[in-house]
């Protein structure tokens, strides 16, 4: 009995505990007094010096891609001067004699390979060969004159370069370094495999080698020589005369005289029609004087 009275008080202690255990727990604790606050009136804001802006040197503008000049065609540098000479590639090929007798005695192949080597202008020679000079009737060459047989050289040359596939996209007629006369214009035709024809009103030649070509100079070599109107069309006939519209008037009447009876001037007529009157006369005059 006294252990079990003994029991209950204890659990009853220990119930006390805890509940006040957890009561001071949960209550708010008690936070120290803060010390008073002293307000200092405010302070204006400390100065710094004043920093002048120093200048910094202009920035010259960034170029974008599209601002970066680009030259144009018309002022981009042409092709290079050429070395080449036309009368060496002539000899390398070995069949065209001819056609170097007549640039040298000309003088045109020096004028070819002074232009090509210093102005930078581009020349076409179309090269007949040697073949082609034996075609022409004999005498032919020999037969022209001096300034004739540098405007027959000169029909062979044009004042440009161009490549075979660039006959394809050519405007005819070509102008010649023989002049600007129609009698020495070409006209130039290529079909898709780059088959060259020419045509001067006289002759149908076509290209039948291509000997040279770089960015100054092209030559070709052709079947036929080139002849120019100029020199070599054939001369109009004179025209025939034009018939007068009006028969032309019977012949007149002949008188046929008997080939026994000789014909009198009528001037010795009148004489001896005189001379008799005048005998008649000094006979009538002897007969009334008696």
């Amino acid at each position: 009995m006294m252990k079990h009275l003994l029991l209950s008080l204890f659990s009853a202690l220990l119930v006390f505990f805890l509940h006040c255990t957890t009561t001071l727990a949960q209550s708010p604790a008690v936070s120290p007094a803060l010390p008073p606050v002293v307000l200092s009136p405010p302070q204006p804001p400390a100065l710094s010096p004043v920093q002048l802006p120093v200048p910094s040197p202009p920035q010259p503008p960034a170029l974008s891609p599209i601002q970066i000049p680009l030259l144009s065609p018309a002022l981009s540098p042409g092709p290079a001067p050429s070395s080449a000479n036309v009368t060496a590639i002539l000899e390398k090929a070995g069949k065209f004699n001819t056609l170097i007798w007549l640039l040298g005695n000309t003088k045109v192949g020096d004028q070819i390979n002074t232009q090509i080597s210093t102005s930078g202008q581009g020349i076409t020679l179309f090269a007949p060969n040697d073949k082609a000079f034996s075609r022409l009737k004999s005498g032919t060459l020999n037969a022209l004159s001096t300034h004739q047989t540098i405007q027959l050289v000169q029909f062979h040359v044009l004042p440009t370069c161009i490549s075979l596939s660039q006959f394809q996209a050519v405007s005819n007629p070509l102008r010649t370094q023989a002049g600007l006369s129609d009698s020495f214009l070409l006209n130039v035709t290529a079909s898709s495999s780059n088959q060259v024809s020419i045509s001067t009103g006289l002759v149908n030649a076509t290209v039948t080698a291509n000997l040279y070509t770089d960015n100054q100079l092209a030559v070709y070599e052709v079947d036929k020589v080139l002849l120019p109107l100029q020199v070599f069309s054939p001369k109009s006939p004179a025209p025939a005369p034009v018939p007068s519209s009006s028969p032309p008037p019977p012949p007149s009447p002949q008188h046929h005289r008997p080939s026994s009876i000789t014909s009198v001037d009528d001037s010795s007529a009148t004489s001896l029609i005189r001379h008799a009157a005048l005998s008649f006369g000094v006979a009538a005059i002897a007969a009334f004087s008696l």
